[in-house]
């Protein structure tokens, strides 16, 4: 005879409810963590881990401060200039990097926008700079919110070659050192027709 299948046991989290392997999925992660270190090691390995790091650097702050230093101790300061921004949900926020970005978008099949990115970071004012780009090449430049919420310059025509001569002449003291093209093309609705 085959042996009954017996019943699962579920260990569910005191904090939120949810079964102890799904807490990671649930918006009280962080004020999970310390039941689930305490209550369910084997299911987050990385958690004790972590909470064995901190407490390690507790200790060697500890000792530095009433002047004991450790032979590590110098490691782990240097780890936490290194950290990144954590955002609430366990996202990172990245360090914005000042490069400028160049778009051309193709739309139509002929009609060009080109968009400057990035011009900020540099101290230049956009409506400064769209200016003298709608000056320079007798079109119509205008400073736009781009999709990610940040100002971008959108200058009509193909104009991807000579803006990079323009920029790197006209803000010398600018020092780029980093200036990236792209090619995007927008399809119009009326192409799947």
């Amino acid at each position: 005879m085959a042996e009954k299948p017996q019943p699962v046991v579920v260990q569910y989290c005191q904090v939120c409810g949810l079964p102890a392997e799904y807490c990671e999925f649930g918006s009280e992660f962080d004020k999970c963590k310390p039941w689930l270190i305490q209550n369910a090691p084997d299911l987050y390995p990385d958690l004790l881990k972590e909470a064995n790091a901190k407490e390690a650097d507790k200790v060697a702050d500890q000792l530095q401060s009433t002047g004991i230093s450790s032979a590590d101790s110098g490691s782990s300061s240097e780890a936490k200039q290194e950290e990144v921004k954590r955002l609430p949900g366990g996202k990172i926020k990245k360090k914005e990097k000042k490069e400028v970005v160049i778009d051309k978008v193709v739309r139509n099949k002929r009609k060009c926008i080109t968009t400057v990115k990035g011009l900020e970071h540099f101290g230049v004012k956009l409506s400064d700079a769209s200016k003298k780009l709608g000056k320079k090449f007798a079109t119509g430049a205008s400073v736009v919110k781009g999709p990610t919420d940040k100002e971008q310059i959108d200058v009509q025509g193909d104009i991807s070659y000579d803006i990079v001569e323009f920029i790197t002449e006209t803000w010398a003291d600018l020092n780029v050192i980093k200036i990236w093209t792209h090619l995007k093309t927008l399809q119009s609705d009326a192409e799947y027709l």
